[in-house]
C-alpha cells in the first residue's frame, strides 16, 4: 500500500465520527428548501430524480441519483427540484418532525408538490474537533461523487439508502451502526477526493498524495511525541532538508514544524478527553517535557488552556 493511502486510513482511524444522526426526505417538485448552516457534516444521497444544489453565493450544481456529496464544514446551502425557486427554511421542517434532541433519533418528511418525486438520504455527523483543525479545515464546502466516476459510489449508495431504511425503525445498536456507516463514507469520500485534487490546491489531502511528503507526515502520526526536527524528517522520506521544507511547504500549505505542531495539539485535544489522563502524562505523549510548555503550546493553538478545554468537554 502506498504511503499516502496509510495515512489517509490512520488519519480516518483517529478522526471517527463521534455520532451520526439519519434523515429521509421525500420531495415531490416543485420544491426548494434552504439550510443556513449546520454545525458537524453533511453526507447526502438521493433516489428518483435528479435535483440542484447551491452552496453559499456559488452557482446550483446538479445532482444524479446515486451521487454521493458531502457539505464538510455543513455550509450554508439551497437544494431544489429546478434552481431559482424561492426556498423554504430547513429548520422549521427539521423541528417539526424531530422527537426528543437534535440527534437522538432519525427525522423523516415529505414536502413540496405533485410532480417527479425525489427520496433524499441523509448523514448529518459530529467528528471530533481534534480532526477538523488539520483535515476537514483543508476540504472545500462541497464535495460531490460521482457515481458515474467511481464504481465503488454505487455500491455505498445502495448501503447508505438501506441503513437509513433500517435506522427508522431504531432497532439495538443504531446509533452505533449508524456513526461507523458515516465512516465508511467518509473514508470513500475522501479517498476519491484525494484522487480528483491531487494536483491542485494546497493541504493535506494534496501533501498525502506526494509519497515523500505522506511519508513524513505518517512519521508524524505514528510518533507525534518524538523530538522531530526538519531535518529527521526530510531523513526519513530521503530528500535533502531544503527539497524537503520547499516541497512540504507547498503542498501542504504551512511548515513541517508547524504541521507537527498543530498535529501534536489535535493529539492533546483529543487525550483531554480522557479524565485518568494527568497534563504530565498528556505532554510526554505529544513531545513536551514539562506540563507547562504544553499548556502553553495548547493555549496559542486553541486561545484556551487545556484545563478549560477538558472542563468543556
Amino acid at each position: 500500500m502506498h504511503a499516502s493511502g496509510d495515512l489517509l486510513s490512520r488519519l480516518l482511524a483517529h478522526w471517527r465520527s463521534d455520532r451520526a444522526v439519519t434523515a429521509r426526505f421525500t420531495l415531490s417538485a416543485p420544491w426548494a428548501l434552504r439550510s443556513d448552516g449546520v454545525e458537524g457534516a453533511l453526507i447526502r444521497m438521493a433516489t428518483g430524480t435528479p435535483y440542484w444544489i447551491a452552496v453559499g453565493q456559488d452557482e446550483p450544481q446538479r445532482i444524479e441519483a446515486g451521487d454521493i456529496l458531502m457539505l464538510p464544514h455543513g455550509d450554508t446551502h439551497t437544494i431544489s427540484s429546478t434552481p431559482g425557486l424561492p426556498a423554504r427554511p430547513f429548520q422549521p421542517l427539521i423541528a417539526a418532525h424531530q422527537v426528543g434532541a437534535h440527534g437522538e433519533r432519525p427525522i423523516v418528511f415529505s414536502h413540496g408538490g405533485d410532480g417527479a418525486v425525489t427520496g433524499m438520504f441523509s448523514l448529518h455527523l459530529w467528528m471530533p474537533e481534534s480532526g477538523v483543525g488539520t483535515l476537514v479545515d483543508t476540504l472545500p464546502r462541497l464535495i460531490v461523487i460521482r457515481r458515474s466516476e467511481a464504481p465503488m459510489t454505487a455500491a455505498l449508495a445502495q448501503t447508505m439508502e438501506s441503513l437509513v431504511d433500517q435506522s427508522l425503525l431504531q432497532p439495538p445498536g443504531w446509533q452505533l451502526a449508524t456513526a461507523r456507516m458515516a465512516d465508511l463514507l467518509l473514508a470513500h469520500i475522501l479517498g476519491e477526493h484525494l484522487r480528483a485534487s491531487a494536483e491542485r490546491g494546497a493541504g493535506m489531502l494534496r501533501g498525502m498524495a506526494d509519497q515523500g511528503i505522506a511519508r513524513a507526515m505518517l512519521a508524524i502520526h505514528d510518533h507525534p511525541g518524538r523530538p522531530w526536527t526538519v531535518a529527521t524528517l526530510a531523513s526519513a522520506c530521503h530528500l535533502s532538508r531544503t527539497v524537503f521544507s520547499e516541497r512540504f511547504r507547498h503542498l501542504v500549505g504551512m511548515t513541517p514544524m508547524q504541521y507537527l505542531a498543530s498535529y501534536r495539539m489535535a493529539v492533546a485535544a483529543e487525550k483531554l478527553k480522557d479524565p485518568a489522563l494527568t497534563l504530565d502524562d498528556i505532554a510526554a505523549v505529544v513531545g513536551y517535557e514539562s506540563d507547562k510548555a504544553f499548556a502553553r503550546a495548547f493555549r496559542r493553538w486553541n486561545g484556551m488552556t487545556p484545563a478549560a478545554y477538558a472542563r468543556r468537554r
